[in-house]
């Protein structure tokens, strides 16, 4: 089987300038962990819910003791703060998304998610994004390659 035989095509996405509320309603509207995010049709990342497991506004940002602040780097501190207090999806955004062609093999797209520890690849071709693939589609592949 190739990956265009089981991928989600009907594609939920958002824009980079989108707000992490709306992504964050989507996700629970729609039911969905994650999905790509477009600017003008091409793919400029990824937001899963991962991305808002330190957010300030639900109190699960990091707190840390000012001896450990002072030891670390200044650009790392000021990641964090935006990653806690964004309020764009191109904020929280995974930007160097992996993806996968619709002619991969099942078992190429299993190796990109375990390789790159991610749970959906955006299905890419020269014309775009064509949809998504995620570990709910292989589950279902797996269910009707299997005899009962």
């Amino acid at each position: 089987m190739k990956v265009s035989d089981v991928m989600s095509r009907g594609l939920l996405w958002v824009g980079p300038q989108d707000s992490v509320r709306k992504a964050a309603e989507l996700m629970l509207r729609f039911g969905v962990n994650g999905f790509p995010v477009l600017d003008q049709g091409k793919l400029v990342g990824m937001i899963t819910q991962g991305d808002f497991l330190r957010r300030a506004e639900t109190g699960t940002e990091r707190h840390r003791a000012k001896f450990v602040e002072l030891f670390a780097a200044a650009g790392r501190l000021a990641d964090e703060y935006v990653q806690s207090h964004a309020r764009t999806v191109a904020d929280v955004m995974t930007r160097d998304v992996v993806t996968v062609s619709p002619d991969a093999s099942l078992a190429d797209a299993v190796e990109l998610m375990i390789r790159h520890h991610v749970k959906r690849l955006p299905v890419v071709s020269a014309s775009g994004v064509l949809g998504m693939v995620s570990r709910v589609d292989l589950l279902h592949a797996f269910l009707v390659s299997t005899p009962k």
